[in-house]
């Protein structure tokens, strides 16, 4: 059979490099396999399909340093996971059947025990013989921590192939993001990297193995498995089996293009993911030990694991190159370019330049001011009605007010500056049954986050000033104490602080311990975020599009206004419900669009005014290598994938959710209240965007559109001020 488009050249920097117990390996899974009923007689393999794959050379490629007792148990581990994909498939894909699927997998989760003395089901398939083999064989050497970890990944690596069979009952093609989103799940290519913690001896810090640059080095290796696997596998998946969940496919789809050059895009995008996992490694990685003051027994475990990851990616390819399983026709799989070893033929020297080199290049030489002229605006089709608060214009006056009396006018804002931004017209929108109460807090809360996301590039981000940045956001975190929000206002000392110390202490007296702690880690991811601008900024770097994505969330400050709006459910819906992947699903999809708009209205603002290279629309450009117009289209149509999303899980996935965890009519109505809100929170932002004085061509230079240059005042701002007077 032709293969459907030529396979790209690859970036493939490191060399692979192969584990000499390969053989004890291969033996010992084959006979491991057998023993749990994986091969003959199973319907799925026979021992030929096992040999033909070779799991063995995969593990001892993408495992190389480890002992035979660790790289067999590593091999073991993905002869299951395969097997478990194939066995899906011929059980409930291919007959699909959902029910039984949903049966089937809700049974595996009791045979990972987080105390391996306690006892597990009887085994009723070779998926939950072979999964509760595994498991007491491996997490006896592993803290509980670890457990917890590895057990949700598994968890979501199983639980999300109902995803895939609901995409391919609905004939349905997923969006890029929602895609990307739903792979890493499906993948389990997170899964894979916990592994490599267990084969490399090197389990992350409990610390910090929830931290943004962490969370990144997992999340850009487990993509870019994906995009490689997804290219390797298209005609398998796509042509021979129906898959829809092929990134391939995707792209082919949402770009309208020929399937070579989707497979050219899907490249470039692994091409970049590798990019930002070394630059995340090497820019953010040693400040994160710093920061967080690890032992140098937890920076080498660290440093292990991205190690670990990096063997991983090179040996993963190296594999494909070589397995039956996949589309690899007419790949040079012998020596190097470099002169390596056997297991070096993915390490190639052109690769490092051409094509990866460029699109780097591109990422790091955006010329800032560029004259863009007015925001290119497409149509907007959303289709939820907007509804405006009556106290729209009391709560304008109170804010107003109120930023006066916390400081926040005078530096790099004035009074009519912030008239024309009313924040209270967004609020308005955002949640027009509020009270009058509520709705000045909602306007005060937006004051607050804007005049921080205007302040963190203008104090610190000119001057480079990133340690001034880090003792400012160590300030604020300060002024957010969880057990006691009445003493917030005495740690406060600069205007920011004591506009946040004033919210938190008002917002937070009524909550409960866990919605405080949650509206607290909502606000420091926020933080976190602008500190991620300022590292950019730092190194005048266009970011990676799906780093930008996922970041813009909460740089836009979208995770906390809708965490304020789903704490007000959390009593009359399941925590389940509301932590649930199809809620998250619909509540990023809404994220995306909003965050998506605000770039659109302010890229004249950002791009020509102010420098900026965090804007979507940039981040298209610098990508695809395409001009601004071109930007904006894809832009837009990223957009309307988001909204289709946002309906089809409104739809058709909700009322699945609601059957599946059996809820009553009242906890329906408040599910469904909560949809409302976030079609009110859309509406909302579009009218604000619309009206507001900060992106027409008018008000970016000048007035209410440009922060002022003035001389703001606070631990970490001296440099910022030394930096203006050399600008004279």
């Amino acid at each position: 059979m032709a293969q459907p488009f030529v396979l790209p050249d690859f970036y493939v920097p490191y060399p692979a490099r192969l584990n000499p117990h390969v053989e004890t390996a291969r033996t010992h899974t084959r006979a491991w396999a057998r023993g749990m009923g994986m091969l003959e007689g199973s319907g799925v393999w026979e021992t030929r399909d096992l040999e033909a794959h070779d799991y063995a050379l995969l593990c001892g490629y993408t495992h190389p340093d480890c002992d035979a007792d660790a790289l067999s148990l590593v091999t073991d581990w993905y002869v299951w996971v395969f097997f478990f994909d194939d066995h899906f498939l011929e059980m409930f894909k291919r007959t699909l059947d959902r029910p039984g699927g949903k049966a089937y997998l809700e049974r595996l989760p009791a045979f990972m025990p987080m105390d391996p003395e306690a006892g597990t089901p009887e085994p009723i398939n070779p998926v939950e013989a072979g999964l509760a083999d595994l498991w007491q064989r491996t997490v006896p050497a592993m803290s509980p921590a670890w457990r917890a970890r590895f057990a949700e990944s598994t968890r979501n690596l199983l639980n999300e192939s109902l995803w895939e069979l609901a995409n391919i009952h609905e004939g349905r093609i997923a969006n890029p993001v929602e895609y990307i989103e739903m792979r890493r799940k499906v993948g389990g290519a997170p899964w894979s990297a916990q592994l490599v913690e267990y084969a490399a001896g090197a389990e992350v810090p409990e610390s910090v193995a929830g931290s943004r640059p962490l969370r990144v080095l997992t999340e850009t290796f487990a993509d870019s498995v994906h995009l490689r696997n997804d290219l390797f596998s298209y005609q398998r998946e796509v042509e021979e089996e129906g898959e829809l969940s092929n990134g391939v496919l995707v792209l082919e789809t949402f770009l309208g293009c020929t399937t070579q050059e989707a497979a050219e895009a899907v490249n470039d995008l692994l091409t970049s993911r590798l990019q930002q996992f070394e630059n995340t490694a090497l820019t953010e990685v040693p400040g994160l030990c710093l920061t967080q003051g690890l032992t140098p027994a937890e920076c080498a475990a660290v440093g292990l694991y991205a190690k670990g990851l990096q063997d991983w990616q090179s040996g993963g390819h190296e594999w494909h190159m070589r397995s039956s399983r996949y589309m690899n026709k007419g790949l040079d799989t012998g020596r190097s370019m470099s002169g390596g070893v056997l297991g070096t033929s993915a390490l190639d020297i052109k690769t490092i330049f051409g094509r990866p080199a460029a699109a780097r290049l591109r990422t790091l030489t955006h010329a800032p001011h560029q004259r863009v002229g007015p925001s290119l605006l497409p149509e907007f089709d959303l289709p939820f009605p907007l509804t405006l608060s009556p106290h729209h214009q009391d709560a304008l006056e109170k804010s107003v007010a109120w930023a006066e009396r916390m400081g926040l006018l005078g530096d790099i804002w004035d009074g009519p500056m912030l008239r024309g931004f009313d924040f209270a017209l967004c609020s308005a929108g955002l949640d027009p049954d509020a009270t009058a109460e509520e709705l000045e807090l909602s306007a005060e809360w937006l004051t607050w986050g804007t005049y921080g996301d205007d302040y963190y590039p203008m104090v610190f981000g000119r001057s480079r000033n990133l340690a001034g940045a880090q003792l400012a956001h160590e300030r604020l975190l300060a002024c957010m104490p969880v057990d006691d929000p009445a003493s917030a206002p005495a740690m406060a000392l600069s205007p920011i602080e004591r506009s946040l110390a004033d919210l938190w202490t008002r917002t937070t007296a009524p909550m409960s311990q866990d919605a405080r702690r949650q509206l607290y880690t909502s606000i420091e991811d926020m933080l976190e975020s602008w500190l991620w601008e300022l590292h950019n900024q730092a190194q005048h770097r266009v970011p990676d599009p799906v780093d930008y994505l996922e970041m813009r969330r909460t740089t836009f400050g979208s995770d906390m206004t809708m965490l304020l709006c789903k704490l007000r459910h959390e009593g009359e819906l399941p925590r389940e419900v509301l932590r649930s992947g199809t809620l998250q699903s619909l509540e990023h999809s809404a994220q995306d669009y909003a965050c998506l708009l605000n770039d659109l209205f302010s890229y004249q603002k950002e791009i020509e005014v102010e420098g900026e290279v965090h804007n979507s629309v940039l981040v298209v450009q610098t990508f695809f290598g395409c001009d601004y117009p071109a930007a904006v289209a894809i832009v837009d149509d990223l957009m309307r994938g988001r909204l289709k999303q946002f309906l089809h899980v409104r739809d058709h996935e909700l009322p699945v959710l609601c059957e599946d965890f059996g809820l009553s009519e009242s906890e329906r109505a408040a599910l469904g209240g909560y949809v409302r809100e976030m079609e009110d929170w859309l509406a909302g932002i579009l009218n604000w965007h619309r009206k507001v004085r900060r992106y027409a061509p008018e008000d970016v230079r000048s007035g209410a559109g440009t922060a002022l240059l003035g001389q703001p005042a606070g631990l970490g701002t001296a440099a910022v001020r030394v930096a203006t007077m050399l600008a004279r």
